[in-house]
């Protein structure tokens, strides 16, 4: 993971990255580098991503300051644990909904003393190297970032005690997922989705954690970081590279025909 990026995170620092969706390709870390992202958040939740391709996609980010992350399905052990181990530098957990489910993804995600993630070592995630394994433990927990998804009715209404774990560094707006649930599909511009974004930054302000979100486009990205979001990531891939085409084509018209 870039140097400090959990640190950062939780500070305040923008920070800025990508989700990635559709084109898990051996060049997209590079190319996403080169774009200006310090990580990216590959989805296991929508995408069908497996681990054996999450493990590739980890190992292309060696080297290059860019933190590869995944989104795992739910916040259950076997996903994030494993997530690490193959080389995850974070770990996005979708729909956690109260502080004891916060607390069972932070236990997941941290070693012994203050977790209950199983060892293993000369792995994918330790670069295969031999070392001191406490260090190791303490390197890899203040690492690590965690983060919890407020994306649900419930998860809105235990927000402050999600906040208040230990062991949960950014709090992340699922924005379509919480207007379906608040029921407003869709309606970004309902007061009780302007309500609920302000409860979450407060929730994360007065905790100390980071606030991420997913921006489709620069004005999205720079109204929600003047929010508050620091953690921002652009996406979706298949609907930046559909856009990047769609400039180019559209002009011509019926004059390619």
């Amino acid at each position: 993971m870039a140097e400090g990026l959990r640190e950062r995170a939780m500070r305040g620092d923008t920070v800025r990255g990508a989700m990635v969706f559709e084109f898990f390709s051996p060049g997209i870390a590079q190319i996403l580098r080169l774009a200006g992202a310090e990580f990216a958040m590959f989805d296991m939740e929508h995408s069908g991503l497996g681990f054996e391709t999450l493990k590739t996609l980890t190992a292309t980010c060696r080297g290059l300051g860019i933190a590869p992350m995944v989104r795992v399905p739910r916040g259950e052990y076997h996903f994030l644990a494993r997530a690490l181990d193959v080389g995850a530098q974070g770990v996005m957990v979708p729909m956690v909904e109260s502080a004891v489910q916060a607390r069972a993804v932070a236990e997941a995600t941290r070693y012994p003393p203050t977790g209950r993630r199983g060892a293993a070592f000369g792995f994918a995630h330790d670069d295969y190297a031999p070392g001191d394994v406490a260090a190791k433990m303490r390197a890899f927990d203040a690492r690590n970032l965690v983060i919890a998804q407020i994306e649900t009715e419930r998860g809105l209404d235990a927000v402050e005690e999600i906040a208040a774990t230990e062991g949960i560094d950014v709090l992340w707006v699922g924005h379509f997922d919480l207007t379906n649930f608040l029921g407003i599909p869709g309606a970004f511009d309902s007061p009780a989705y302007h309500d609920a974004i302000s409860r979450v930054v407060a929730a994360g302000r007065l905790h100390g954690k980071g606030l991420g979100f997913m921006a489709t486009d620069a004005d999205w990205a720079a109204r929600y970081r003047g929010l508050g979001f620091n953690v921002l990531a652009a996406g979706t891939d298949q609907g930046v590279l559909m856009n990047g085409y769609r400039a180019i084509l559209a002009p011509l018209g019926e004059a390619a025909r």
